[in-house]
């Protein structure tokens, strides 16, 4: 355990340090949207092909949160935290100095694995600092953060973009991560006391194997095909490691991931609700910069301040909505959340090139109002309905299915746009097609749709557990034992 500090004096100005860096970390995973359209042509390759740069920052998350979330528990969560932020800085300075794709990816890889050592242990270190009757704010302001950072990115990457060129989105991060390291060394507390104990490498090595083919299938099937060899094989690999990755979890003593945290069914429910709405929202934020910069020819600082309005109302939304859970429960309003989100996206179906400006800006503030409703009661379900020696594994386990849920998010948007522009144009296409609006709105239009019914099953899913007595009465007894 890391040293007890509940009532730590600087806890207030700790939080910032450590929403900072979360933010910059999140924001990272979407900043670029809005510049791959520039990106592509200045680097000169495909829609398809540049969409490496916002993936490989996914899957290296993905693929090393719960390693660094064990080494978190073993070594220090703040020695952690710290390496990661120096990682992260490095990494977004390589990624600003390369013109090079294969090298931007690698820099990227770099970068993510930094922001993967934050991530992991952000949510621990408030825990440790913030007392009882303070941390459920601590935590919701976190989770606020997280989601601002995921939409916050395409409008400020438009505006970078517009004011210099794309490298400077990667390199914006670098005096601000100099500036949070050193007031991360001296606010930070010390880790006086680590927990005892090993890293399940086996574990590690396994959940990789698990997580990277996976995405890289996912990602490359796109340009050749789901039915090539290659792609097959990726899934099967993917498929045999987390088959054997469960199998050496439940009979190590100390597992990578304590696989008995997903038997509390208001944690799984709330997690899995979380994952859906994450993939939903990320099929939006990687088309939305394309349908604005190529079919309506926004300039990127245009779009960016369309995009804009998502932050500004979930900046407005989300406090208000963590102020109502906090009275009256969080699962009505993850219900109407998701509900709204589902509808937000029916109505966004319905754009085309002949849209007008102020229906743009009204289906995305909606959109962003039930992301806003729903986000903090969702994490402080998760947060609050685990004991409190699971709080680390219960921060990295969500941390990791945020970033799964964006990353099945891009694919699955990706996939379905191009699949339905092809069909609707009679040949194969992986990028935009000059003069052929009407293909990509139909695709789009598409994705829309299928990110809406995601939503919805998420919103069935939570309004099953609300109006279950049976299944109410037993969280709120969850909720009771984690209190005491």
């Amino acid at each position: 355990m890391d040293q007890e500090i509940s009532n730590y004096k600087n806890r207030w100005l700790i939080l910032f340090v450590v929403v900072m860096v979360t933010f910059m970390a999140t924001l990272d995973s979407s900043i670029v949207n809005v510049a791959l359209p520039d990106m592509s042509k200045v680097l000169d390759v495909t829609s398809s092909g540049i969409q490496l740069v916002v993936t490989s920052y996914l899957i290296a998350i993905a693929a090393t949160i719960l390693v660094f979330g064990r080494l978190g528990d073993i070594l220090g969560k703040v020695r952690v935290f710290k390496f990661g932020l120096v990682l992260f800085t490095l990494g977004s300075l390589f990624c600003g100095i390369t013109s090079s794709l294969p090298i931007l990816v690698l820099a990227r890889t770099i970068q993510a694995i930094g922001a993967s050592g934050c991530m992991a242990n952000n949510q621990g270190i408030i825990t440790a600092v913030f007392p009882a009757n303070e941390r459920g704010k601590a935590l919701g302001t976190t989770g606020t953060f997280v989601a601002l950072g995921a939409l916050i990115g395409p409008p400020l990457g438009g505006f970078i973009v517009d004011a210099f060129s794309w490298e400077y989105i990667f390199l914006i991060n670098v005096p601000v991560g100099i500036v949070m390291f050193f007031l991360a060394l001296k606010l930070l507390p010390k880790s006086n006391r680590t927990a005892a104990g090993k890293l399940d490498i086996a574990g590690a090595l396994l959940f990789m194997l698990a997580i990277v083919p996976l995405f890289a299938a996912i990602g490359k099937g796109q340009e050749i095909g789901f039915n090539q060899p290659m792609i097959l094989f990726g899934f099967i690999i993917s498929i045999i490691a987390f088959i054997a990755f469960v199998l050496v979890e439940k009979k190590k003593a100390e597992p990578l991931l304590d696989l008995e945290i997903f038997k509390n069914k208001l944690f799984s429910l709330s997690l899995f609700c979380g994952f859906l709405s994450f993939v939903a929202i990320f099929c939006t934020n990687i088309i939305q910069p394309f349908y604005l910069q190529d079919v309506l020819v926004y300039s990127p600082s245009f779009a960016g301040l369309i995009l804009m309005i998502s932050p500004i109302v979930l900046a407005v939304v989300a406090p208000f909505s963590g102020h109502l859970s906090d009275k009256n429960g969080s699962e009505i309003l993850t219900f109407a959340g998701l509900l709204i989100t589902s509808l937000a996206l029916l109505f966004m179906s319905t754009l085309n090139e002949h849209s007008s400006l102020s229906i743009i800006v009204i289906y995305i503030a909606v959109l962003s109002v039930g992301n806003g409703l729903f986000q903090s009661p969702n994490n402080s379900l998760i947060m609050s309905t685990v004991p409190k020696d699971k709080l680390g594994i219960a921060g990295s386990t969500n941390a990791l299915i945020r970033n799964l849920g964006m990353i099945c998010g891009i694919a699955l948007s990706t996939t379905l746009l191009y699949n339905r522009m092809s069909d609707k144009i009679g040949y194969s296409v992986t990028d935009f097609v000059v003069g052929r609006n009407d293909a990509f709105v139909y695709g789009m239009s598409i994705v829309y749709i299928v990110a809406a019914v995601i939503c919805m099953i998420g919103a069935v899913l939570t309004a099953y557990r609300l109006f279950n007595k049976k299944d109410r009465l037993e969280d709120a007894s969850v909720i009771k034992e984690y209190k005491k």
